[in-house]
């Protein structure tokens, strides 16, 4: 039976949720409160990760964040707020970064990135609108002999797991990329992986559901909502408002303002990632991640994307000179032959990443109110998860067996 779905969030989850509903012939409305022209799912690294295997809370970060934060030019940061909401994170945080709680993550973590790399592929070959996907791989880049072990260790993992996995010293990386001049000891290859150009997939997968009878409503900051019993029967803006029989709330980092809202509690704190983008030939032909430095380079679609940093400081789009000259000094070290200039750093773009204190993110109904569903709290993953994510939330929908089992994302989860 086809139903009105209303669908707070336009980002890379809402609108991958549209796409799934509106094949299963539901009548689909996306509220964003933004224009859809930037963001987090648009100027990510655009990588679907199965190799990404652990999540953000793993043993050993709550350390390095203390560490990291003394020193304003370091890949991950925390800012201390006594702010209640704050305090629980950070409190969950800490528990779940634990070698049990990692380990039982790592299988639910992998699956979930090769079902949305399966369907991103779907996507492709069903030709419905144009995007570059290319499934070439991704490049875990080290200088150190830390990072030598740190990387062997995840590779091992990554092979139990049945990943392949290859090695390359710093000769071969020469030998095979010589355009690119990479300066690292060494580099563990997995061809798992793939990269998009997400400001391209976005617009494109944006006018296929407009064309396709997909209402969405840019500048629409959802604002109150109306009930009748357990469930949600409108969703307001303003003086404006839309009757729902299913309401999604994938708001990423605002997802927690509404859920209060509602009655929920959702642990989400906004991490802030920054990247730029250089449009001229770097010679950098694959995906590299910097290891040391959490630098994320990718080539797209006419340029290469640099970009990094974990800012856990509030939802603001702030951003600090000090980090993005950090992200290209790294650059042109891990790549000797690549000077960037004042003008491509000056170019910086951020987006604020839902991060959850477990590094799972939040998929399914809520136990309140029988019509409302949650995707959100995908931290560096979410353009990895987004059509595992819609697909999902289609299946709950439709009250139909799920790809995946979703315990491990239920959004009301003790930490």
């Amino acid at each position: 039976m086809s139903k009105n779905c209303v669908i707070i969030g336009g980002g890379i989850i809402g609108l991958c949720t549209a796409y799934y509903l509106h094949k299963e012939g539901h009548h689909v409305q996306v509220l964003e409160k933004g224009n859809m022209d930037g963001g987090a799912s648009y100027v990510n690294a655009g990588y679907i990760t199965p190799s990404h295997i652990i999540p953000l809370s793993s043993p050993g970060i709550i350390a390095k964040g203390l560490k990291w934060m003394l020193n304003s030019r370091s890949p991950f940061y925390v800012k201390p707020r006594l702010n209640g909401q704050f305090l629980k994170w950070a409190w969950s945080f800490k528990k779940s970064a634990n070698f049990p709680k990692v380990q039982k993550s790592v299988p639910v973590i992998r699956d979930i990135n090769l079902l949305s790399r399966e369907l991103y592929e779907d996507m492709k070959k069903a030709q419905e609108f144009p995007f570059a996907y290319e499934r070439n791989g991704l490049l875990m880049c080290y200088q150190t002999s830390k990072g030598e072990q740190d990387e062997a260790s995840i590779a091992e993992m990554a092979e139990r797991e049945g990943m392949k996995v290859m090695h390359l010293t710093s000769e071969n990386l020469q030998n095979q990329f010589p355009d690119a001049h990479y300066n690292v000891r060494g580099a563990w290859y997995y061809d798992c992986d793939a990269h998009m150009t997400p400001n391209e997939f976005m617009k494109q997968l944006k006018n296929y559901l407009l064309r396709s009878g997909v209402k969405i409503h840019t500048g629409t900051e959802v604002t109150n909502f109306n009930f009748s019993g357990d469930r949600i029967s409108e969703v307001k803006s303003g003086d404006k408002k839309w009757q729902a029989d299913e309401v999604i709330l994938a708001a990423g980092s605002w997802s927690p303002v509404l859920a209060r809202q509602l009655g929920l509690k959702i642990l989400v704190e906004a991490g802030k990632g920054y990247s730029f983008n250089v449009y001229r030939d770097t010679g950098i032909k694959l995906p590299s991640i910097l290891v040391e430095a959490k630098v994320a380079v990718t080539p797209m679609h006419g340029f290469t994307r640099f970009a990094g940093t974990m800012e856990l400081g509030g939802i603001n789009n702030i951003v600090n000179p000090v980090r993005v000259n950090a992200i290209a000094d790294a650059a042109e070290n891990y790549f000797s032959g690549l000077k960037i200039s004042s003008t491509e750093k000056e170019s910086v773009s951020t987006g604020l990443r839902p991060c959850s204190p477990d590094g799972l993110p939040y998929i399914g109904r809520s136990a309140k109110w029988k019509n409302l569903s949650i995707g959100t709290g995908h931290a560096m993953m979410g353009w990895s998860l987004g059509p595992a994510t819609g697909k999902l939330i289609s299946e709950i929908i439709d009250n139909k067996k799920p790809s995946l089992d979703l315990q491990p994302f239920q959004p009301e989860r003790k930490f």
